[in-house]
């Protein structure tokens, strides 16, 4: 069976923070959650994971109340579980605990068995310098491909 193709990025996180280590974790969804998803109707804006007693949370991750829920329907912004390994967590659990760095949700998608999956990356936060150089980077390979198309 083949899904829509599902891929929910955040843009802000490459851009606020420099991404090392990164992980692939599932979710734990209701009904209603799920099929929100599917619409493509979630986003990751001013999302961000902790670990609380051994397990990771993504909060503040938004997902459209489902059109045609009834009084089942979820809440749009409430705290969801990760799921991952113990080692994994253990290893985020270490990362995000060193000062300047945090866990940052990076993609939301459906993969082929129809399950979605959050990409989570430990990030530290860029200074202002490194965001205009990030920036001048950028502009600079969109005027090396203009040049090249002529």
């Amino acid at each position: 069976m083949k899904f829509k193709e599902v891929n929910i990025k955040n843009r802000r996180a490459t851009f606020d923070y420099a991404i090392g280590d990164t992980y692939t974790a599932g979710l734990v969804l209701t009904g209603t959650e799920i099929k929100s998803i599917r619409q493509g109707k979630a986003s990751l804006v001013d999302t961000f994971c902790y670990v609380n007693n051994g397990e990771v949370w993504v909060k503040n991750m938004y997902i459209a109340e489902y059109f045609y829920g009834t009084y089942n329907n979820h809440t749009e912004r409430r705290d969801r579980k990760l799921l991952l390994n113990k080692k994994e967590i253990r290893q985020i659990e270490k990362n995000g605990k060193e000062s300047g760095f945090t866990i940052v949700p990076l993609r939301l998608f459906i993969n082929d068995r129809g399950y979605a999956k959050l990409v989570i990356g430990i990030g530290r936060g860029k200074k202002e310098y490194d965001k205009r150089q990030s920036i001048k980077e950028r502009e600079d390979s969109r005027n090396m491909a203009s040049f090249f198309r002529k």
